[in-house]
């Protein structure tokens, strides 16, 4: 993170802008809606400004920056055209303490303005930290779109009632459980209509009766996170992470995902490796269960999908045995996803009309799958977990029949800026991977429809920009 965003409460503070032209102009109408007093440095200056500088009960010195005194200023501003003044704006604010920005040089900056989504109270800031001011302004149309004004309203209303709500429930999870009843329900259905009176006599009624709020018992959310890009998360998973106050999250839930939960929930790693489980699964299980006993809305994030070879269904019949209520929502499993990614479509017309996904964790390395079915014509297989195994898949494979020519691509960390794709044949894939070593977590698929991965790959990570 390049800056930490933050909010000035500039009412009433002194804030000095060196320059008079068309720039400064538009600083000058963002500082005065923040109800700063704007003084402007510039030996001309535009009308609009002067007025504005008026209106803020602000000075204007009409002189070219020399030595300016910055003493009692919040902000310095510099919106010059001349590179010489604009450093040394810079260079006297910083040896002052105080906080300025340069109008597109963000290197003489140790604060950028953002693009700015105004709902007051309600407020959006969007910032790409000064490397590309246009895509953060075509983000914020874009939220433009989907916050609307009304949102501010609502905002107020809540303002209006908070002391109440506080003094009304003693426990955060339910004035919490409260505020998102209101703010997701009809309340603020009624004041998107338009129907503020009507929502608040709802809000009144609601703060009376209260007792639906009380989260003696809490809930869980199983989660599948998919197969490690954020972008292929669902709408539901999104809102489910936003408001859980717990999240019990496994190895394969890559950083970009748990950085979209709810900033204050408590986040406990349950990650399991070969031969290394942080926490069993029967303690995972127990995990649930005592959070949500506690009135907690628990959200277990797994990786891919949580009912394909997540053990998922395992922790639900602990959940349904306790009489906690759980929702499932499921994860772009990393079958489809690392073979999309890899452009191998595990069907096509040509090539393979079924597909079969097997775990390749063979328990104490032994071959116990049922190998004479995977051998099968235009069928793909697909085996999770195999990269210990591969020794044995592509062995085995060809003891019962399967041809050693047969196409072969492991995937190691599909869908993720670290993708690697090796390609080779059930004979020569364990030599190849000694020559493009992989790492966990990887995916193995077998068949025809490999062959089609150099036309249809899409996917490069090594085009990627550099983070």
């Amino acid at each position: 993170m390049e800056f930490l965003p933050l909010f000035f409460d500039l009412k009433t503070r002194p804030v000095l802008l060196v320059g008079g032209g068309e720039v400064a102009l538009r600083k000058a109408r963002l500082l005065s809606k923040a109800g700063a007093s704007i003084s402007v440095c510039s030996p001309v200056v535009d009308p609009a400004l002067e007025e504005i500088v008026n209106d803020t009960s602000g000075k204007l010195v009409l002189q070219n920056y020399i030595d300016q005194p910055l003493d009692g200023y919040a902000l310095v501003v510099a919106a010059t055209d001349d590179a010489l003044t604009n450093q040394k704006v810079s260079r006297d604010a910083k040896n002052a303490n105080i906080p300025v920005n340069v109008v597109d040089h963000p290197e003489l900056c140790n604060f950028i303005f953002p693009a700015i989504v105004d709902r007051s109270p309600i407020i959006a800031a969007v910032s790409s930290g000064g490397s590309s001011p246009v895509l953060a302004r075509i983000l914020r149309a874009k939220l433009e779109t989907v916050l609307p004004a009304t949102y501010g309203r609502l905002a107020l209303l809540a303002e209006k009632y908070r002391s109440a709500v506080k003094a009304r429930f003693s426990q955060i999870n339910q004035r919490r459980g409260f505020w998102e009843s209101i703010l997701q329900g009809a309340v603020s259905d009624l004041v998107f209509a338009g129907k503020e009176r009507e929502a608040e006599q709802l809000l009144q009624d609601s703060l009376k009766d209260a007792t639906t709020i009380k989260r003696e018992l809490g809930e869980v959310y199983l989660v599948g996170a998919g197969p490690g890009d954020p972008d292929l998360l669902t709408f539901k998973s999104l809102r489910l992470m936003q408001q859980a106050d717990v999240v019990i999250y496994d190895r394969l839930v890559s950083e970009p995902i748990l950085d979209l939960c709810r900033r204050d929930a408590k986040m406990i790693y349950v990650g399991k490796a070969r031969s290394d489980h942080a926490v069993p699964q029967e303690g995972i299980n127990q995990l649930l269960v005592k959070y949500a006993k506690k009135g907690h809305r628990v959200l277990r994030l797994k990786g891919g999908d949580p009912f394909i070879f997540g053990r998922g269904g395992e922790e639900i019949e602990e959940l349904a045995l306790e009489g906690i209520p759980f929702q499932v929502v499921p994860g772009i499993t990393a079958a489809s996803g690392c073979s999309a990614y890899a452009g191998i479509p595990l069907t096509h017309r040509d090539y393979a009309q079924s597909v079969r996904f097997v775990t390749g964790h063979l328990k104490n390395d032994s071959a116990d799958l049922p190998w004479d079915e995977l051998v099968h014509p235009n069928q793909t297989i697909v085996f999770y977990m195999g990269l210990m195994g591969l020794p044995i898949i592509c062995d085995q494979l060809i003891k019962h029949g399967m041809s050693k020519d047969t196409p072969m691509a492991l995937v190691q960390k599909g869908t993720t800026v670290d993708q690697k794709v090796v390609i080779a044949t059930l004979d020569t894939m364990v030599e190849e991977i000694k020559r493009q070593p992989v790492a966990a977590p990887t995916l193995i698929i077998v068949g025809h429809v490999v062959s089609l991965h150099s036309k249809l790959k899409w996917f490069n990570p090594d085009n990627s920009l550099s983070m």
